[in-house]
C-alpha cells in the first residue's frame, strides 16, 4: 500500500501547520514512532516518563500554541503520516555556526510510511519555515546508533557538528549534533 502524503488526485501534499485539533493524533503518532523505533533500548519506567514528558497530547497542544514552534504534518487523505516541529529558537547555542539558528525536532513518520518520501517532504517545509524566518542554520539531534536517520540528514546537506546528550527518563544517549548551513 502506498502511504505518500497526497491528495484526491494523488499529488503530493505539501506539509500544513497544526492546529489544535490536531493534538490528540499527534500525540499518539508521536509515541508510536518513538515506541517502534526506540522504544527497546530503555526500560518502561523510562519510556512512560519519555512519553509523559514529551508526547502528552497537552505538551503537543502548548507547542501547537507556542508562537516559537511550528508543528508541521503530513497527511494522507485525512490520516496523519508524520510531523517535525521546527523550533524558532537555537538548541544547541554552545555550537551554532550562524547568527539566527533553529532546531528541527522530532521528525517523525508513521512507522508503516518510513522510506515512502514523508521525511523528504517533512525536512523540504522544515527548511521553508526556517528560512522564511530568517534563520541562517537549522540544527538537529540524532541517536549516535540510529545510522539510517544519520545517513538521510547528510543526504539532505546535514553535517555532524558535536556530539550531545539526550535524556530519556534517566537514561542520558549519546546524540550527534546535525546542521545545516542556509541561505537567508
Amino acid at each position: 500500500m502506498d502511504l505518500r502524503p497526497t491528495d484526491r488526485r494523488g499529488t503530493p501534499k505539501a506539509p500544513r501547520l497544526a492546529n489544535p485539533s490536531d493534538a490528540a493524533a499527534l500525540a499518539d503518532l508521536g509515541a508510536r514512532s518513538f515506541v517502534a523505533k526506540f522504544g527497546d533500548l530503555y526500560t518502561p519506567a523510562d519510556v512512560d516518563a519519555f512519553l509523559s514528558a514529551a508526547h502528552s497530547e497537552s505538551r503537543v497542544a502548548a507547542e501547537i500554541a507556542d508562537p516559537e514552534m511550528r508543528v508541521l504534518l503530513a497527511e494522507r487523505g485525512d490520516a496523519l503520516v508524520g510531523y517535525c516541529k521546527v523550533a524558532l529558537r537555537c538548541g544547541w547555542p554552545e555550537h551554532a555556526r550562524g547568527q539566527r539558528v533553529v532546531e528541527l525536532k522530532q521528525l517523525y513518520t508513521d512507522p508503516a510510511c518510513t522510506g515512502q518520501g514523508v521525511g523528504s517532504r517533512l525536512l523540504d517545509g522544515a527548511l521553508e519555515v526556517a528560512q522564511a524566518f530568517g534563520a541562517d542554520e537549522i540544527q538537529l539531534s540524532v541517536f549516535s546508533e540510529n545510522v539510517d536517520a544519520q545517513r538521510f540528514y547528510a543526504r539532505h546537506g546535514f553535517e555532524r557538528v558535536a556530539d550531545v546528550t539526550f535524556a530519556v527518563g534517566d537514561q542520558h544517549d549519546h546524540d550527534y549534533l546535525f546542521a545545516r548551513r542556509l541561505t537567508p
